[in-house]
């Protein structure tokens, strides 16, 4: 072989490497590409209730079946009302790795590509935590599907989660502040635990983490100056882990105000959204809808940081609270038609925002306690899965006059 030649192969084998180097798993190529701008991402709320809790199970539910004691339970308050909840599929633990491997399918088949789990941590431990590490992180299709954190640090009232044991205490059960230590063990634990799952989502490389209150966090160190020291111990030890940075963002319910939006800013937080459309709730569904895009537009034109938009379902918490009635339950003109027209309108707003990510998150997965839920059940059946998926790859057309223009 002459010199020529030989040089010739040894470019070759260098190319033939570096190739096989630069190639990822199909979980890391699949969070790679699908952080890129042009590509949408739907990210559905999981409460992950169902299923006994080894920390606090026997004390909050005792029958062992999580809030599915509670959800069972439900009554109807008005003619017409849809309750109890009756899932198509059974009253499944969410625990269960062959029922999120059912939950996987059906999320992808449909358009959703990421979960949200609601994660908690009370009495310096975590909460609930059986559905996301025994459930969807050894489901044998996990890398279908991508997922991220919500700290839902609220505070919780003892009947809130069962009025039937706790009737009218009222009092707190659980604190969603935390101290500095609490904190740096969240952290750590976040970061090992799950930040370095490969399909962990992330924006421009960076794991995204959201927090539901900006109150809890700020009251957990004290002042917002402390607060953005707290994060800023967050980022680093997120960069020390080999990523870019922290993705911070930030749950949001009221309108915005110049208290809030200096908050915000001098935390760092990197982009907010809803975990629902909030309160007040009408009964009606359509200025439910309404009276939240025109919060998202008040956002929208306050914010510089992106806001991501958020579809809601419903809203019907009655089987928490037995003197709710038909005044507190989102129930008119609530349809899955009319689900995806609002799907629509935030497949617009990502569309009209091209420098930010397109990334909507939904009223829940799962939520059946509370009314918002894509889950068949069995009154809707698939009916909120089949309208995300119509929007989603260009089958739903708000105007039919123009389909063919």
């Amino acid at each position: 072989m002459n010199k020529t030649n030989f040089n010739f192969l040894q470019l070759i084998i260098l190319a033939f490497a570096l190739a096989l180097f630069s190639c990822n798993s199909p979980a890391e190529k699949q969070n790679d590409e699908s952080t890129k701008k042009d590509d949408y991402n739907v990210a559905a709320y999981v409460w992950p209730s169902c299923h006994h809790d080894e920390r606090f199970g026997d004390m909050l539910w005792p029958e062992g079946t999580g809030e599915w004691e509670i959800i069972k339970k439900g009554t109807p308050r008005f003619e017409g009302h849809y309750q109890p909840k009756v899932p198509l599929w059974g009253y499944e633990p969410d625990d269960d790795p062959q029922v999120m491997e059912k939950w996987i399918d059906a999320a992808t088949d449909h358009g959703v590509n990421v979960f949200i789990f609601d994660w908690y941590w009370f009495d310096e431990g975590p909460f609930l935590e059986s559905s996301l590490n025994n459930g969807f992180l050894k489901a044998k299709n996990r890398d279908k599907m991508q997922f991220y954190l919500m700290w839902a640090n609220h505070d919780v009232r003892r009947n809130y989660w069962n009025v039937h044991k706790f009737s009218d205490d009222s009092s707190i059960m659980w604190e969603g502040a935390v101290d500095r230590e609490n904190f740096e063990i969240i952290v750590n634990r976040v970061i090992q635990d799950y930040f370095s799952q490969p399909n962990y989502f992330k924006i421009d490389g960076c794991p995204v983490y959201s927090v539901f209150s900006i109150y809890n966090l700020i009251k957990s160190f004290g002042s917002v100056e402390e607060t953005r020291e707290a994060i800023d111990y967050f980022r680093e030890k997120t960069k020390e882990a080999g990523f870019p940075d922290l993705h911070l963002q930030l749950i949001v319910f009221e309108s915005p105000n110049q208290q809030l939006q200096q908050n915000l800013e001098a935390i760092g937080v990197n982009s907010i959204t809803k975990y629902n459309w909030g309160g007040p709730h009408p009964e009606d569904y359509i200025q439910w809808g309404t009276e939240s895009m025109e919060r998202r537009k008040q956002w929208d034109e306050a914010a510089e940081i992106p806001y991501f938009p958020n579809v809601s379902i419903g809203w019907d918490d009655s089987p928490r609270f037995p003197h709710k009635g038909k005044e507190d339950v989102v129930h008119y003109n609530k349809s899955p038609e009319g689900f995806a027209a609002h799907m629509q309108k935030a497949k617009e707003y990502c569309d009209e925002h091209p420098e930010q990510p397109k990334l909507i998150t939904i009223f829940s997965w799962n939520e059946w306690i509370e009314g918002g839920y894509l889950l068949p059940d069995m009154k809707y059946g698939f009916d909120h899965l089949e309208a995300v998926k119509r929007v989603m790859e260009g089958e739903y057309n708000p105007y039919p006059s123009k389909r063919n223009q």
